[in-house]
């Protein structure tokens, strides 16, 4: 990943597209096989296999492929290895996993031949849907920016309270709390990354990357930060591989509140359920040991009683992973959505889409920071409605460059469900405003698009609504990060100017 200011971070970015395989040196019999079959085997041994179709020939060229070899074994030279291992305990999980293997673990004829098929059938360039148009006048709502400057704005938590919004920064290491006029009412230095917050009536639990740079080293933690000023912020959980969302539930029905952390990390990182014992420590249980997780939820999907948890992954081998609660603190994993490893998985939410009383996922793909960065059609905002018995069929696809969120909710109080969305690489050289639009849903199956006006005066990357001025209907808020833009036409130096955190959307139907 390109990192050239210590703006440049993307939240939910770290690792490249393909997660190590291992697979074993091939028999001579498979050397018989073409490139396609080769790739069907090898490729989708780990992650749904790649059609060549979905990514331009340069890109596999220039970027996929030669990472795909580095973790094959193959290296342009004797340095390069080295060069992809981190120094301290993030490169010793790394060498544990080896997930660089010193020698080839594949056939030199076997990868080439992957490499061939690939390049040969890879597109140009990919076709794109056309544009749609987006309404600029979003009467809905009205833009306020608050007197408070951060620059380079580096927002990484957006949360909305009952009275006011809680942004955590990367750039200065800080949560802060607005109340719903845009006033700052306290501050606090957190450390690098505050990225998920829960808040209860004595305290705010802070998720904490730990790092902002893509890394595999144990720095991620867990702050308590009571609200009350007679007892001082403690750490819940830490030595985690940059965690980016936590989920609190009782698990396993002993009165105790256990933890459920997606560590993203980059190579190495995991989807784990923390169980909390009797003398207040937690006990780590591994539900998934894989990097890229990215969120989760967690209710009673089979209404057996027993709550379970549905999370998300990025990373190469990307979907949703459902874990069933069977008893005594044990889990049964059942995949229901994958993904292709190109897609850039990047958020969800549930919502009943059909008013079945049957919790839909409202999906979003779009990140892009894995190399320069470019458009795909496959990009966007999907809807997957659930039959009952949480088998899934996607029911609508809002095409959108680089969508990294999406929030379901009444915004207009008409008695259907709108969606409002943020786009971190949207397409600046032709639809920059595309960075955030809010889908009217019509009441007849469509939505209509909006954006606003001053879209432009940030980069947006995290959203969170909820009625912040207590007057009835709900706000959106948008927290902007300073990150390159490919290529650049001077949008970084004026967010960098403006440091502008965040930006409200005031809804104005009360």
């Amino acid at each position: 990943m390109m990192q050239k200011s210590p703006a440049v971070f993307i939240l939910f970015c770290a690792a490249l597209l393909f997660i190590q395989c291992q697979p074993q040196t091939e028999p001579d019999s498979t050397l018989r096989y073409n490139g396609e079959n080769l790739a069907k085997i090898h490729c989708a041994a780990c992650h749904q296999y790649p059609e060549p179709a979905l990514l331009p020939r340069a890109t596999w060229e220039e970027h996929v492929l030669p990472r795909m070899g580095y973790m094959l074994g193959f290296y342009p030279d004797e340095n390069t290895r080295a060069g992809l291992i981190e120094q301290g305990p993030g490169g010793q999980a790394i060498l544990a996993a080896n997930i660089f293997p010193e020698q080839p673990i594949l056939d030199s004829v076997v990868w080439q031949k992957i490499r061939t098929f690939y390049l040969s059938r890879a597109p140009q360039a990919l076709p794109l849907p056309e544009a749609a148009p987006i309404g600029q006048e979003l009467a809905l709502f009205k833009a306020e920016f608050p007197d408070y400057y951060l620059s380079p704005p580096s927002v990484t938590l957006v949360k909305c309270s009952d009275d006011g919004m809680y942004i955590g920064d990367a750039n200065s290491r800080s949560l802060y709390r607005f109340n719903g006029q845009l006033g700052l009412q306290q501050a606090a230095i957190v450390r690098e990354g505050a990225v998920s917050l829960n808040e209860t009536k004595q305290a705010l639990r802070l998720t904490i990357m730990g790092s902002f740079s893509p890394t595999d080293a144990p720095s991620g933690f867990i702050l308590r930060l009571p609200k009350g000023s007679e007892r001082a912020p403690s750490i819940m959980l830490d030595s985690l591989q940059r965690p980016i969302h936590s989920a609190f539930a009782d698990l396993n029905g002993d009165g105790r509140e256990d933890i459920v952390v997606c560590e993203f990390a980059k190579w190495t990182g995991g989807l784990a359920w923390w169980e909390q014992e009797g003398a207040g420590g937690y006990r780590k249980h591994l539900l998934h040991n894989k990097p890229g997780a990215i969120r989760t939820e967690i209710k009673d999907f089979n209404q057996d009683g027993q709550p379970d948890i549905l999370a998300l992954f990025g990373q190469g081998d990307e979907g949703f992973f459902l874990y069933y609660n069977i008893g005594d603190g044990q889990f049964r994993e059942e995949r229901v959505l994958q993904f292709p490893p190109s897609y850039g998985s990047s958020s969800f939410s549930l919502f009943d889409y059909n008013d079945d009383g049957h919790p839909d996922i409202l999906y979003t793909c779009g990140d892009n920071a894995d190399y320069p960065p470019i458009l795909k059609p496959y990009h966007g905002i999907r809807i997957f409605q659930n039959d009952g018995n949480m088998q899934f069929e996607e029911k609508f696809f809002y095409p959108l460059h680089g969508a990294y969120g999406a929030l379901p909710h009444d915004f207009d109080q008409d008695g259907d469900l709108d969606i409002a969305t943020v786009s971190f690489f949207p397409n600046f050289q032709n639809q920059p405003n595309e960075s955030f639009i809010f889908l009217e849903n019509d009441g007849r199956g469509g939505y209509r698009p909006y954006s606003f006006h001053q879209a432009g005066m940030g980069r947006w990357i995290v959203m969170d609504s909820g009625d912040i001025d207590q007057d009835g209907d709900e706000d959106i808020v948008l927290g902007s990060l300073a990150f390159e833009v490919i290529p650049d036409n001077g949008e970084v130096e004026g967010w960098v100017k403006n440091g502008i955190p965040f930006v409200v959307l005031r809804n104005q139907l009360y």
